[in-house]
């Protein structure tokens, strides 16, 4: 990481005026960039009066390429696929082009700790931030959830950020260094941006690791097959802090009998919590338990701060969400499941009978991932989607009873309607959102008001 002085009114065009965009549109200004900002989309209105109030120039709707190609350096919106005309044209002109994260750390000596993987990333980073601020340091959330990591360096004063990766914010990081990185895990997710090539989305996660040092850390799960495969070809420069199922002398974490045990790091001793008192249920929750703790312990704070998190963490909106209980069936929000491995997860922490919503747009999935936990746990469909072929094609053979909607509240009375006293109905539903909703978090929000309208 480093620091710029002198940008001697370099030209920045940032494309791309949501959260992201805007905050490094007002740390390039502030910094002293001429700055021009464009979205081919429309631009929210808060974010049109920040750029207003900064005196930045901005367009939507279209790209001015003359403006664009002018440019000495592009930040660029992780929703901008690398295929869209415009980034092609800047590769061809050979213009930098990196993320907001990227361009902000070139500001900041603040610890960077960043989580990443396919899934569970929201609830860890979300974890490790709090167990941060329990312990009383001046810590901040980032990247995808928090506020934009530029505005913040712009205009606050952090000792850390937590800060939430996704696999198209780590494409354009070149300089950026974590002080902690966490690997989650790593299945097929987005394989329509990186050309139906699952290795590429995978050294994507692995981006996460470039530039650490030895005083660096990397954190991740030991379990996890793609992951294994590529530290045998990848060898990171950071000392490894693994975690897993078992204490098999590796692991810096793991559960043995029914404990979620730090097996200590530095000058801890062991930190042991039974697992039933953890706030997060489920296996894939005591691996993001793990994940968090570790880097709480690498981080020098205190084993009761620690303990009191894992134990009373409130957990995250729209990631296996309670929303209510009618009439003995219990309804849970779990709209962040925009992929297949998301939603295993999801069932496979289900105790009672679930009738299972799923359906929206498909990114390339492959359904089988969840076929046995399907048969042994779910006794009904409800595909939510404009086009729900290819879950008919996949599923219709399992003898389930299937209802086929394309709206919210029908796909909640026909879940209701399939589910008796004593089931469970799970939202969760391996798409992503953007056939009828326009985020996760507004489908999300649109199956709890229906829900509590019953």
């Amino acid at each position: 990481m480093y620091m710029e002085t002198q940008n001697e009114m370099k030209r920045m065009v940032v494309l791309g005026a949501g959260e992201s965009g805007t905050g490094a549109a007002i740390l390039a200004k502030e910094k002293g960039y001429q700055v021009f900002v464009s979205d081919r989309g429309q631009i929210k209105a808060p974010y049109k009066a920040m750029l207003n109030q900064h005196g930045i120039e901005w367009e939507e709707g279209q790209h001015t390429m003359e403006r664009i190609l002018a440019a000495d350096e592009v930040v660029k919106s992780p929703g901008i696929p690398e295929k869209a005309p415009v980034i092609q044209e800047l590769i061809a002109r050979q213009i930098p082009i990196i993320s907001e994260i990227e361009f902000a750390s070139r500001y900041t000596h603040a610890k960077m700790i960043c989580i990443t993987g396919s899934n569970g990333k929201t609830t860890t980073t979300s974890l490790v931030f709090d167990i941060l601020k329990r312990a009383g340091l001046n810590v901040a959330l980032a990247g995808n959830i928090g506020r934009s990591l530029a505005l913040q360096v712009a205009y606050e004063q952090h000792d850390y950020y937590v800060i939430e990766l996704s696999s198209f914010q780590l494409d354009n990081m070149y300089q950026f260094k974590a002080d902690v990185a966490i690997l989650l895990n790593i299945t097929p997710d987005h394989l329509d941006r990186y050309n139906y090539e699952f290795q590429n989305y995978v050294n994507a996660k692995f981006r996460i690791t470039q530039n650490q040092t030895v005083n660096d850390a990397f954190i991740y799960w030991a379990g996890d097959p793609v992951i294994a495969d590529q530290l045998k070809k990848l060898h990171p420069k950071a000392t490894l802090y693994p975690f897993g199922d078992e204490n098999d002398g590796h692991n810096i974490a793991y559960i043995e009998s029914q404990q979620l045990t730090f097996g200590g790091i530095s000058d801890y001793t062991p930190l042991s919590i039974p697992t039933e008192e953890l706030a997060l249920k489920g296996k894939h929750n005591s691996y993001n338990s793990m994940a968090a703790g570790i880097a709480a312990e690498i981080l020098h704070v205190k084993k009761d701060n620690i303990r009191e998190s894992l134990c009373g963490f409130p957990g995250v909106e729209h990631r296996l969400e309670y929303v209510a209980t009618v009439r003995n069936v219990r309804f849970i929000n779990d709209s962040k499941a925009t992929n297949v491995n998301s939603c295993w997860y999801a069932l496979e922490s289900m105790t009672a009978p679930t009738v299972l919503i799923l359906g929206g747009t498909d990114k390339g999935n492959d359904y089988s991932e969840i076929d046995e936990l399907v048969r042994k746990k779910v006794k009904g469909l409800v595909f939510l989607g404009v086009d729900n072929a290819k879950l008919h094609a996949h599923f219709d053979s399992f003898g389930l009873p299937i209802a086929d909607t394309n709206n919210i509240t029908d796909a909640v009375k026909r879940s209701y309607e399939m589910a008796q006293e004593g089931d469970t109905v799970l939202l969760s539903p391996c798409c992503a959102s953007f056939d009828l909703f326009k985020n996760y978090e507004e489908r999300g929000r649109m199956f709890k008001d229906c829900v509590r309208a019953l």
